[in-house]
């Protein structure tokens, strides 16, 4: 070194010695200091706004002595001693290509300013706000203690292992980077223990509500807060601001050391070590983010709750909300759908009615039912686009989403609730019936009578009793629904109760034959059945054709009504006409062998006719595409042929 910068240097030291000298003797007992110098670990470094400071007194610039940054001469010293001072005072124009500093070390000189200004933020938050408070609490009684502890959560210990450990790690393999040109080891060796942070940042929700109630109820607890916000170290930042900084750190570490990792030649020694601590960096972000995630979790299932009023059987932190929203409720009974809401768990659905005066509660929970053993399938009903069936042990529900995506949206949903609770229950091995499932199965399997709600048939799918075939009217022969099976009968066909034990066990109404299968009791009441006694409920898979027709000419009368049409598929040569499409029995029945077949008469494209030997039959199709259908099927039973293979000829609607 020259002898004028001997002379500098020496100065400066001194200028640093008499500075601290003077602060040692100078300070305030009981007081914080709220900048302190580093590296020492009773000295945590502060920001700064620059070398120059004025007093907090404020005043006029010449109106008194302006005092020097600690931190500032602490720099000055660490590159006198590190042999720096030259290097960075030197011009640029005189700077060779082979000394300018390493990208990997410009990175790592960025992380370690980055962890002082860091571990200043945490100074500022663990040994000013949290102490003062705690100080506070403690003489005034204003506020619990425990309130404070909970604010700052594990606030000290992130605070001592970054000011103790990480740091002067940092600092000093910076200090010795010509001769250990790595951080590799040391971040692998520390990074484990940024695991702490989980519970720092599940808190984090909870602390800033605490912060935000109390400052509200508490005078002194608001003053503390303020009086510490208003210095200098605090930046014109609120401790809702500081409080952030441990969120958003790990985070931070992951982008600094992935640029570290680029820029290190291909050779380099730390590359190794370097990959190695991103990658346990990388693992505790993902600490860090499942806990965010966890936090978050509650805090939603909280909410939902809360619009469900808190009942005590729904309540459970375990629980997992994978789906909510509005549906339309298909009723059995009457014509137009109702609004409904749904909430979908890992473990139940709920089926609710939005409340009309939403104070507290904003939805009343009308059924609960379990996703084990729950079954779910698409409905193919024409009057009812994008309807789909959620069958459990409590309740069978038709419902009727507002487009087709997002039928399939609720159907997937509910299917990964049933597959993923079948898994872990490992009750079942196969998969459960699927969205491609059977569309047309409205009566349950006799294994599953009683123990599951059945899919009630619809009142106006029915003219007649599903069970006696006698016809229903307003007065003498009223409907009702066989609660085991679903199906719609009379009163004297359903004068029956059983025990069914989706239903707790309790009496419902059911039908003969139900009575008899859950009682096992043998009761009379069977008749002979007659040729038209055959169920009109064939779908796609039990009839060549199927649909509704108009019934038009002087045979079916001057009304013109709409009857049900089948050709099924274990009588291909008939044609059985219904009053509704679950009638258990046909009021007409017309053989088609030998009829001839007539298209297009009276000007509509829509209609036809069936004749032979002065007997005419004319109908009209909803559509030119169904007619021809229909006529397809009806020549080709009229001339005694039938389809050879299962699939061969089905041209149901």
């Amino acid at each position: 070194m020259e002898p004028a910068e001997e002379a500098q240097a020496a100065s400066v030291c001194n200028l640093v010695a008499v500075f601290e000298t003077s602060r040692t003797l100078g300070a305030v007992p009981g007081g914080h200091e709220l900048e302190n110098v580093h590296p020492s670990p009773d000295h945590r470094p502060q920001p700064s706004s620059g070398p120059w400071e004025v007093p907090c007194g404020g005043g006029a610039l010449g109106s008194g002595p302006r005092t020097v940054s600690g931190r500032y001469l602490s720099s000055l010293k660490n590159k006198l001693s590190s042999g720096a001072w030259r290097k960075s005072h030197q011009p640029d124009t005189c700077r060779e290509p082979g000394m300018q500093e390493p990208e990997e070390k410009r990175v790592v000189r960025e992380l370690l300013e980055t962890e002082q200004a860091y571990v200043a933020r945490l100074h500022l938050l663990d040994q000013v706000f949290f102490q003062e408070l705690l100080r506070e609490a403690g003489r005034s009684k204003a506020f619990p203690e425990d309130v404070v502890r909970l604010i700052f959560s594990n606030i000290s210990s992130i605070y001592r292992f970054h000011a103790d450990f990480f740091l002067p790690e940092l600092q000093r393999r910076l200090d010795d980077w010509t001769a250990t040109p790595r951080i590799g080891d040391v971040i692998q060796k520390l990074a484990p223990f940024l695991k702490m942070y989980s519970e720092y940042v599940k808190n984090f929700q909870r602390a800033t509500e605490l912060l935000a109630a109390w400052t509200d109820k508490s005078a002194p607890f608001q003053e503390v807060i303020a009086r510490i916000q208003r210095s200098e170290a605090s930046g014109s930042l609120t401790l809702q601001h500081h409080m952030l900084e441990p969120v958003q750190r790990i985070p931070r570490y992951e982008l600094l050391l992935k640029e570290y990792v680029q820029k290190l030649p291909a050779l380099a020694p730390d590359r190794v070590d370097a990959q190695k601590a991103l990658d346990t960096i990388f693992s505790a972000a993902q600490h860090s983010n499942a806990a965010i995630a966890e936090m978050e979790r509650l805090q939603g299932l909280w909410e939902v709750y809360q619009r469900l009023g808190l009942e005590d059987d729904i309540v459970d932190p375990s629980n997992n909300l994978l789906r909510e929203g509005p549906v339309l409720k298909i009723s059995s009974r009457r014509r137009d759908p109702m609004e409904r809401y749904l909430f979908l768990f890992n473990n139940m659905l709920l089926y609710c009615v939005p409340r009309v005066l939403q104070v507290g509660a904003h939805f009343q929970v009308r059924t609960r039912i379990d996703v084990a053993g729950m079954k779910v399938r698409e409905l193919t009903d024409s009057e009812y686009p994008h309807a789909f069936l959620v069958s459990g042990r409590q309740r069978t529900l038709e419902l009727q989403a507002r487009s087709r995506e997002e039928m399939i949206s609720w159907m997937q949903a509910c299917q990964a609730a049933i597959d993923q609770i079948e898994k872990r229950n490992e009750t079942f091995k196969a998969a459960v019936q699927g969205p491609e499932g059977d569309t047309q199965e409205p009566e349950l399997q006799s294994e599953e009578l009683g123990l599951r709600a059945p899919q009630w048939v619809r009142d106006k799918m029915v003219t007649m009793c599903m069970r006696c075939q006698e016809p229903f009217n307003a007065l003498t022969r009223r409907r009702h629904h066989c609660r085991a099976c679903g199906f719609v009968v009379c009163a004297r066909c359903s004068d029956y109760r059983a025990e069914l034990k989706y239903d707790g066990n309790r009496p419902n109404r059911v039908c003969l034959a139900c009575y008899a299968s859950l009682t096992g009791s043998l009761l009379s009441g069977d008749k002979r059945r007659g040729v038209l006694e055959k169920g009109a409920s064939a779908g796609p898979d039990q009839s060549l054709m199927s649909s509704f027709l108009q019934l038009t000419g002087d045979k079916w009368g001057r009304c013109s009504p709409r009857g049900w049409c089948v050709i099924p598929q274990d009588d291909p040569l008939v044609l059985y006409v219904y009053a509704a499409p679950q009638d258990m029995r046909a009021h007409t029945s017309i053989p088609l062998l030998g009829y001839q077949v007539t298209v297009g008469p009276q000007g509509d494209p829509r209609v036809f006719q069936l004749r032979q030997s002065g007997q005419l039959y004319s109908f009209k199709a909803e559509s030119e595409g169904l007619q021809r259908r229909w006529v397809r099927a009806i020549e080709r039973a009229a001339s005694g042929r039938t389809p050879e293979g299962p699939g061969e000829g089905d041209l149901s609607d």
